[in-house]
């Protein structure tokens, strides 16, 4: 009996040891425990960062679709926000299924060649640096979770397509742009992006382009040329004798707010591009630039029209404000504060100035995107050279204006050269313009069968 209860007294004290001896370990070392916290914190507020900002990234479609349907004729309105609502959904499957891993899979300087569908590659995110181990090694340095990568990432994708959307307004087939847009974020948006911020070629010359005044604007104004010049002007646009015919957007409030929409927006664009939180400054810095780039563009492109239109034109008022923003995109981390006043400012004068010459050359771009995107986002990446200081919070090396020049000519000569093609190639299957009648009647009608104000319209009754 005596050898019974000692057998049970053995078990009641070292089994015990056994059950909760992981636990015990995690007591006797609370330094460990606390810096796991520590970890998960950190991973979560990153991790919540860069949802929020892409939210506000992608409530920027709003934001375009009033904008381009302000600018607009009423009788295209529907057609207008038919194609900003689509481009979404289309670039969300595109971008899923091809261009994620087209844009940052492991493969060659020229083009990945792992981890290209449906984000089906090895991946153990947010792990970090030597500890990630995985495809998709470019994005490496944030320490989020894939699928948050992924969503941002996707954001900046549908942008690219939705600046086409404007270009091409109100003489384009719904189903030719939604071709194209697909085609742009699966392949052709990806495939440049892979240079730059995929770890390509471009960035190892050192190419610098923080958030994408060249990789996401200076690509979209591209394919945004390519469309105006393959359609042609829309009907009455440019008259015989050499006289260019406004033709003026039917509401100016939409418009108006579609730009306030972006300028939010941007704040999720611009500080977004940092991918996690740190210690907030460099975040601060971005936000500030960012807005006083947008601030100073609003204003230059008022005094601008003034002196050459003898009127503060709201319409380049408003572009002001976004050539502004996408003239910071690029260098908004590595400039001060002084130097993205005089980028927006130079970007506000400038878009005013383009529009007037894409109008002269007789190239019809009815809300000026290829004036803010294209033109201003070649202004803003050459701006990282001229205004970049070293030391700067992003803690890069600026980058040679001759080097930023080469990777604008780069991925401008590849983007638009594909694009005439891809657009004419659809131009020969089955068309890209609406007929004469239904331009003249409206795309709403002919496209969607629907209007967005028939209430305001009068029609003979039979």
């Amino acid at each position: 009996m005596k050898q019974y209860f000692k057998s049970i007294a053995f078990l009641l004290l070292v089994v015990p040891m056994f059950l909760f001896a992981d636990e015990a370990a995690t007591v006797a070392n609370p330094a460990q425990e606390t810096a796991n916290a520590i970890q998960t914190l950190t991973v979560g507020l990153d991790t919540l960062w860069v949802l929020v900002a892409g939210m506000l990234v992608f409530f920027m479609n709003a934001g375009f679709a009033l904008v381009e349907s302000g600018f607009a004729q009423s009788k295209n309105t529907v057609n207008i926000l038919a194609k900003n609502f689509i481009v979404f959904a289309a670039a969300t499957f595109s971008y899923w299924a091809i261009g994620w891993g087209l844009m940052f899979g492991d493969g060659s300087p020229f083009m990945a060649t792992e981890g290209l569908f449906f984000l089906g590659g090895a991946d153990n995110s947010p792990a970090i640096g030597d500890a990630y181990q995985g495809v998709y090694s470019s994005m490496n340095w944030t320490g989020v979770p894939l699928l948050a990568k992924f969503f941002f990432q996707l954001v900046f994708a549908a942008t690219a397509a939705t600046i086409v959307s404007g270009a091409v307004a109100e003489r384009i087939k719904f189903h030719s742009f939604l071709i194209f847009s697909f085609i742009l974020v699966a392949v052709m948006y990806p495939f440049t992006g892979h240079w730059v911020w995929g770890g390509g070629w471009i960035s190892a010359l050192g190419f610098h382009d923080f958030a994408g005044s060249t990789v996401v604007h200076s690509v979209g104004g591209w394919a945004a040329l390519a469309g105006a010049i393959v359609l042609g002007a829309r009907k009455g646009k440019f008259l015989p004798d050499g006289r260019i015919k406004p033709i003026l957007g039917h509401n100016m409030t939409s418009a108006a707010l579609g730009t306030l929409i972006l300028w939010l927006g941007w704040f999720g664009f611009n500080p977004g591009s940092t991918m996690g939180v740190g210690d907030g400054s460099v975040m601060a810095h971005v936000i500030v630039t960012t807005n006083i780039s947008a601030a100073l563009g609003a204003l230059a492109s008022t005094v601008t029209a003034w002196i050459i239109l003898k009127k503060p034109d709201l319409g380049m008022i408003l572009n002001g404000t976004l050539a502004g923003l996408v003239g910071i995109t690029a260098p908004c981390a590595i400039v001060s504060p002084t130097s993205a006043a005089i980028i927006g400012a130079v970007s506000g004068a400038l878009v005013v100035l383009s529009v007037l010459f894409f109008d002269k050359i007789k190239i019809d771009d009815p809300v000026g995107a290829t004036s803010v995107h294209l033109v201003c986002g070649i202004w803003g990446t050459l701006a990282v050279a001229i205004f970049g200081y070293e030391g700067a919070p992003a803690g890069v090396e600026v980058p040679s204006i001759l080097t930023q020049l080469y990777g604008i000519l780069a991925i401008g000569g590849f983007t638009f050269v594909v694009s005439l093609v891809l657009w004419f190639v659809l131009k020969l299957a089955g068309g890209i313009r609406v007929g004469e009648e239904e331009e003249l009647s409206g795309l709403d009608l002919g496209e969607h069968g629907a209007e967005a104000y028939p209430d305001f319209n009068i029609r003979a009754r039979g």
